[in-house]
């Protein structure tokens, strides 16, 4: 190939490179890019990048490759176990003797024709490897690599150059040292932006993992719901990928739409943070900021002393104030009718208890008992709003309370609808607010059904009703095992609140012990 047609294909090679490099999301891949697609523009038979450490002290090996020892180390191939070069010695001076810390440290490319002959460098390291492995290094070019802002960001090391016609061994060209640094700065570049891509996507994974455990610790009953929701969401996604068969055959989540789900399930709670506490961890019906059933307690103790006393006064009063013995049993009676209230609150007061006809009736008739106070006014023993609660019929929450949790939703959907999500993640409000949508169009917040339910929205939704059925740490419930819950869960299917394929799914996970 004549001078001006290699020189033309080495433009054009370039190009190809350039290109390559900036659509190459693999930070792994990438870097073994710059050394490869280096290499071939010089013709080396090696070559090594080393990039600056965080701190700025060291030049920590990142690929190593030989084609002649047929070594490639670092990214896809393997660890490095070697040390790290350090860019000063121990006494603080520039570690300007090895030949990457000097470029790194003077911004300048260093072009060598014999390593054996160089002064002012010290090889040592390179004489042991050549003793070591066989080889003989010779030509060597060393290029420092400038992100977009000029900062140095780690070397470019290219050695033994091949001549194309003989295969010997020939210094690098003012031509190939050129076109390295183009390269290499165009690595740079190339790999500051992916770094940084990467940072944000870390930085907002951490983000979103942190806002979620803030929500979990709000309640020491529902911690760590969130992070088991998102474990369950990532296990179900993972099945629906591995099927072969049944509906799930031709659904393949990428790997950008399992990071979209993941991160939808951190979310799907972070509406909860609008939520006053004692409505989420509203543990029995009659608790508030407490439990009121010690605030009715309080007062039967109190009605139960005033009609002890005003028994006493009585029998005084009848007997010219000689003092009585212990009350008649018509006052064992009452007293033993209060104490029976007592008990029956103290069981109705829990949210799994049901009320029949019966248990209302009993309802109404401790409603109408009361106390005296010392003014001669009249307390109720159990008050109008402490019995609304007692007469829920299902749970601890009444239809108000009901309606500030279920509120939630939406204002997760408020909360991240206006964030600029990236567009590949843009879909993680509707999925994470719609985890309490049904598939009969009875759901919240906004009644969707059917088809108008994402794929992923539905796996939020079983996993979210999967883990709450089994959670161990919820006050107002009894854990129910995973061969109830299941049950339950076919139930919720077949009356058209869950994906009836998803339940079928996780069953078939939880009896393989894939999902726990």
């Amino acid at each position: 190939m004549k001078t001006a047609e290699l020189e033309l294909e080495r433009i054009r090679k370039l190009t190809q490179i350039s290109i390559a490099l900036s659509t190459q999301h693999d930070i792994d891949r990438l870097l073994e890019m710059i050394v490869e697609e280096a290499r071939w523009l010089t013709r080396a038979d090696g070559g090594t990048l080393y990039i600056l450490s965080d701190d700025g002290r060291h030049l920590n090996f990142a690929i190593v490759q030989n084609e002649s020892l047929r070594v490639r180390m670092g990214g896809t191939g393997g660890e490095i176990t070697w040390p790290p070069i350090p860019m000063h010695l121990p006494d603080g001076r520039s570690n300007d003797q090895n030949v990457s810390a000097y470029a790194a440290l003077s911004g300048r490319t260093v072009n060598i024709d014999d390593v054996y002959a160089a002064a002012g460098f010290d090889f040592q390291g390179t004489r042991h490897f050549d003793q070591e492995t066989g080889y003989r290094s010779r030509s060597m070019l060393v290029v420092p690599m400038y992100n977009h802002e000029q900062d140095i960001i780690g070397v470019l090391q290219l050695l033994n150059a091949m001549d194309a016609r003989t295969g010997e061994v020939v210094g690098f060209s003012d031509e190939s040292e050129k076109i390295t640094e183009a390269m290499a700065s165009q690595a740079a570049v190339a790999l500051t932006n992916r770094r940084l891509i990467q940072s944000l996507q870390h930085l907002l994974d951490a983000f979103i993992t942190a806002i979620a455990t803030t929500i979990d610790e709000k309640s020491p009953y529902t911690g760590g719901h969130v992070r088991r929701v998102a474990d369950l969401v990532v296990r179900l996604a993972r099945k629906i990928n591995e099927a072969t068969s049944g509906p799930f055959a031709d659904v393949a989540l990428d790997a950008d739409q399992m990071e979209e789900l993941r991160m939808a399930a951190w979310l799907h709670d972070i509406g909860k943070i609008t939520t006053p506490e004692h409505v989420v961890d509203k543990a029995t019906r009659l608790e508030t900021i407490v439990d009121r059933l010690e605030l009715i307690r309080t007062r039967a103790e109190i009605i139960k002393q005033d009609y002890l006393i005003g028994r006493l006064r009585g029998r005084l009063a009848a007997a010219g104030m000689e003092t009585g013995g212990d009350p008649a049993p018509a006052e064992d009676a009452f007293l033993r009718a209060v104490e029976e209230d007592l008990d029956l609150l103290d069981r109705i007061n829990v949210g799994e208890a049901r009320l029949d006809d019966a248990l209302v009736s009993r309802l109404k008739a401790i409603g109408d008992r009361r106390g005296s106070t010392l003014g001669g006014g009249a307390f109720p023993l159990v008050t109008e709003d402490e019995m609304r609660n007692l007469r829920i019929a299902r749970g601890t929450l009444t239809d108000e309370e009901r309606a500030i949790v279920n509120q939630h939703a939406l204002m997760t959907e408020k909360i991240l609808q206006p964030l600029p999500f990236p567009k590949k993640f843009r879909n993680v409000p509707e999925y994470a607010a719609s985890h309490h949508e049904k598939l009969d169009g009875s759901g919240y917040p906004h009644g969707k059904r059917g088809d108008a339910l994402a794929l992923q929205s539905r796996i939020i939704a079983v996993a979210d009703v999967y883990e709450a059925l089994t959670a161990r740490d919820r006050p107002y419930k009894t854990m129910k095992t995973r061969e109830e819950s299941m049950e339950l869960m076919e139930r919720m299917a077949r009356e058209g609140h869950l994906d009836e394929n998803l339940v079928v799914l996780l069953k078939e996970a939880v009896a393989s012990g894939d999902i726990p």
